[in-house]
């Protein structure tokens, strides 16, 4: 995660788009971030902005591993230590949740790989495969099951392990907002943080949101829109971020029971789901496997629908039809 810009949250107006629309648009936790949404008032409306802007800042601060005094950051420093951290309400929510996601995707789905995620840097000017005895130690680190945390307190029982919630927490941060609108009496908003979203209700010129989905064969071209009224849809992809060694392509998205990148053949998933957690979650977890065995798990999980893209095309669970509005 990368830190909001104090300032940005202080100073950032509403940009007003028609008679009670408004639209907030900001940097945070590495991605660009924009929340349309209407309002029966300017007072309503700037009391959803200040509270909205304020969660998120704190978001930040409290859950990015980069930041030496956030929370994540002194769960693992303590790791293998004696020492634990105590923990909130919303901490405590956060963990459960996690619990929850690791069940239903069967382990995929795992915030402790952070030992892995450091032995790869793609961001290098010269990436280099991870030694294997390295990569064995690292996974041999990686289990949520491990973690403690009961009584307010959470620990890591060995040294080395590591906690990040930088790969759902925009996700959280999006059904968090949506719940903030909620509280403000929001009845119609789209929060969009870095693709993966969330909407109530629906815009003023239509019965409907409409939202594109990227063809990652041609990006920056939509292949189809779906109708996304009071769901979430996100997004995960393996096209942009990789580096090529030795005649083979290595996509950034990691498989911790290998630990190694996922195939390159999958590119890219979306799921439509009740949550962006669950969106978010679904759709990076169905690009661990070939797409026919990412597509059941989305079939498996209670009210998710998905599709997932591969070199050799497309194929989409079975309900994922009735949300398409174009197609080509």
């Amino acid at each position: 995660m990368a830190l909001l810009n104090d300032n940005k949250t202080i100073t950032l107006p509403n940009t007003v788009l028609a008679e009670g629309l408004f639209r907030l648009s900001f940097k945070a936790m590495g991605t660009a971030c924009e929340i349309s949404f209407s309002a029966e008032s300017s007072f309503q409306a700037e009391a959803f902005r200040k509270k909205s802007l304020s969660w998120v800042r704190d978001f930040e601060k409290r859950y990015s591993r980069y930041l030496p005094d956030s929370l994540i950051s002194q769960i693992n420093r303590n790791a293998g230590t004696d020492k634990v951290v105590s923990i909130n309400d919303e901490d405590l929510r956060l963990f459960k949740l996690c619990d929850t996601l690791h069940f239903f995707t069967e382990g995929l789905f795992d915030p402790t790989t952070l030992p892995l995620s450091l032995l790869w840097d793609f961001k290098a000017k010269n990436p280099q495969i991870p030694d294997q005895k390295k990569i064995d130690d690292a996974l041999s680190k990686i289990n949520w099951k491990k973690v403690i945390f009961k009584d307010q307190v959470v620990s890591l029982p060995e040294v080395g392990m590591g906690i990040d919630f930088g790969g759902f927490g925009k996700e959280f941060a999006v059904d968090r907002i949506i719940e903030i609108a909620q509280e403000h009496n929001i009845k119609n908003i789209i929060v969009n943080f870095g693709g993966d979203l969330r909407t109530l209700g629906s815009p003023p010129d239509s019965d409907h949101w409409v939202v594109g989905i990227e063809n990652p064969n041609q990006p920056g071209q939509a292949r189809f829109t779906l109708s996304a009224s009071n769901l979430a849809v996100a997004t995960s992809g393996n096209y942009q971020r990789f580096f090529e060694l030795g005649g083979k392509r290595y996509g950034h998205l990691l498989d911790h029971r290998t630990g190694y990148p996922t195939p390159s053949s999958n590119l890219s998933a979306t799921v439509i789901a009740n949550s962006c957690l669950e969106s978010g979650i679904l759709a990076t977890c169905s690009l661990l496997d070939d797409r026919y065995q990412g597509l059941s798990m989305i079939d498996r999980y209670f009210s998710a629908e998905g599709c997932v893209w591969s070199a050799n095309g497309i194929a989409w669970s079975k309900k994922f039809e009735t949300y398409l509005q174009y197609n080509r």
